[in-house]
């Protein structure tokens, strides 16, 4: 480079972005963010346009997990950048790298009551590993390194940027900047040998042993070595929901549909990178035996006995302690039996299981229920598509009635349990499928209540000529909805806002004509046979978005739960 050349504060932030490897950046510009948007362009970096900073930052967030590098999202000040705080907590909570860049206050109006002012810097340390404001810019690109590093290593998760207004268009010598090399993947942590001996150990003498399989595992790519340590021990094992796939749903060994059973009389359970939190009903009964012992195999030393003493503790790279486990037994063998009293059990459950969801997916009647639009849908969908669900009923059954084959090609609610995330989910899905699997489908499973968080994003997949299938299975509500007869009944009642359920929506809303007001096609189906004509047209068309708005019975639900008690979604 020249001496005496110059750059701005925006193509600095961009170059060091780039320097980086960051591949894709989403948001919406505005002051005094939009010429580190250009810049980003002219460096290479794909740049998103979103209609809300949440779907922006829950796409970016989405991009580390499928790629295992950050995305960034790129908000204007104050407002903007409280809108991008639920996809930094999400990032966080999901254990995900993102980085968060955001326009803030020129300098020397802090405290005068400038444009959009706010703490932003104080504010992100609760949603984020790393809150950062650069001192100048002559180190920018190492804030940016420690930034993404931060990200990554250790338990992933959201990084902050806050870039003063005055420091966009403000330029330096490029003689005087601080460069970083990219920062290398992280390193590869390894379980130490006596821990990996006593888990064998423990294993070997289990009766009724259970492999947990979570998306840390997912995350890691470790599906080949959960595949060989699942076929060479014969263990049975349970996926939680973005850890489906790692191993594929139809392996006979998948315990899913005897999800409650599994996790309720195993006595030695195995943690892939799944933790003990709301999702596992925290490992305590009655969901779980009293006496279980626990094997925890985890990247984060402070996970390590939360909720649950763990017999035995695992710290490491999901990925290199299964090959630890992997090579432990190839020394001590161990093939769990496949004729034993707690295999025969959970096949029993399965079968059982299996058989009242076919008979609710087989029934004729209309409206249709959920069973039944799962049924069509499995069956018309690509195997290896990219699943994207969000909603009360419909990702609880999605989940159950949507194999997985592949892993991370599940992409739903998560840890957070956060709604709205689904249209910047497949966004971000269906661009690094486009750069690296053009030939795999986005299907994007919606409720019609969970649709509405960022239906507005349509127009980013028209814009960007994605083609995404969005299913909206409508129920005219959250949880439970009223048909139109029922609406209008009660609307006699008086003002809606004090008659109408809370959990209603207005009944037979044309989503579908958001997708198509954008140029993308719509589908309005009430029957089984109009569903598969419009599924048979979406899938066959690979150029077109397109949106199946699908109306089930409003009063339609899960099957009925073994445990009463439990109210909450069982993810």
């Amino acid at each position: 480079m020249a001496a005496g050349e110059a750059v701005s504060g925006a193509g600095l932030v961009a170059e060091a972005l780039r320097a980086q490897n960051i591949e894709y950046m989403f948001g919406i510009v505005g002051i005094p963010i939009t010429e580190i948007a250009v810049a980003a362009q002219a460096v290479g970096i794909k740049y998103i346009g979103m209609r809300n900073e949440q779907a922006a930052c829950y796409a970016a967030s989405a991009i580390g997990y499928l790629t295992g590098r950050p995305g960034v999202c790129l908000v204007v000040s104050g407002p903007g950048f409280l809108h991008a705080l639920g996809g930094m907590a999400n990032a966080t909570m999901n254990c995900w790298p993102l980085i968060v860049i955001g326009g803030s206050s020129d300098r020397n109006q802090e405290t005068m009551g400038a444009f959009q002012e706010f703490p932003q810097v104080e504010a992100g340390r609760l949603y984020n590993k790393l809150s950062v404001r650069p001192s100048s810019l002559e180190v920018i690109p190492a804030v940016i390194e420690k930034a993404v590093r931060t990200s990554m290593y250790g338990r992933p998760g959201s990084c902050y940027i806050d870039i003063p207004g005055d420091f966009v268009n403000l330029e330096v010598n490029k003689s005087s900047i601080k460069y970083v090399e990219c920062c290398p993947p992280p390193p590869i942590s390894m379980a130490e040998h006596s821990a990996v001996s006593k888990a064998v150990s423990i294993i070997a003498h289990a009766k009724q042993p259970l492999l947990i399989i979570g998306k840390g595992a997912a995350y890691s790519h470790a599906e080949n070595n959960i595949r060989k340590l699942v076929d060479l021990c014969g263990l049975p094992f349970l996926p939680t929901p973005m850890a489906k796939g790692v191993v594929p749903d139809n392996h006979p060994n998948c315990v899913a549909a005897a999800r409650s059973t599994a996790l309720q009389h195993a006595d030695v359970v195995i943690l892939l990178g799944a933790r003990l939190n709301w999702i596992l009903h925290f490992g305590l009964p009655p969901r779980f035996r009293q006496d279980v012992k626990v094997i925890q195999i985890d990247i984060c030393a402070e996970e390590l006995g939360n909720n649950v003493r763990p017999a035995a503790v695992l710290l490491g790279d999901i990925n290199a302690v299964t090959k630890q486990l992997l090579e432990e037994f190839s020394k001590r063998p161990l093939k769990y039996p496949s004729n034993t009293e707690w295999w025969k059990k959970l096949r029993e459950k399965i079968k059982n299981n299996e058989e009242r969801s076919k008979a609710l997916a087989l029934q004729k009647s209309l409206p249709m229920n959920y069973y039944t639009v799962f049924h069509h849908i499995r069956e018309l969908i690509p195997k290896d598509s990219i699943l994207v669900s969000e909603g009360a009923n419909t990702m609880d059954i999605g989940r159950t009635m949507l194999p997985n084959y592949y892993p991370r090609q599940r992409l739903d609610a998560g840890t957070f349990g956060t709604m709205g995330v689904g249209l910047g989910f497949a966004i971000a899905a269906a661009l690094v499928a486009k750069d690296r699997t053009p030939e795999k489908r986005v299907i994007c499973i919606e409720g019609d209540s969970a649709f509405g968080f960022s239906g507005m994003e349509a127009e980013t997949i028209c814009r960007y000529n994605l083609p995404i299938l969005i299913i909206v299975v409508n129920n005219n509500g959250i949880y439970t909805g009223l048909n139109a007869d029922n609406w209008k009944e009660m609307l006699q009642y008086g003002d809606p806002a004090t008659c109408v359920p809370p959990v209603s929506l207005l009944p037979n809303s044309h989503y579908e004509e958001i997708m198509s007001a954008f140029g993308g096609k719509g589908y309005f189906v009430k029957t089984p046979e109009e569903l598969q004509k419009a599924l048979k047209a979406s899938v066959a068309d690979k150029q077109t978005p397109s949106l199946i708005n699908v109306m089930i019975d409003p009063q339609s639900e899960r099957k009925k739960q073994e445990f009463p008690w439990l109210t909450r979604s069982n993810l």
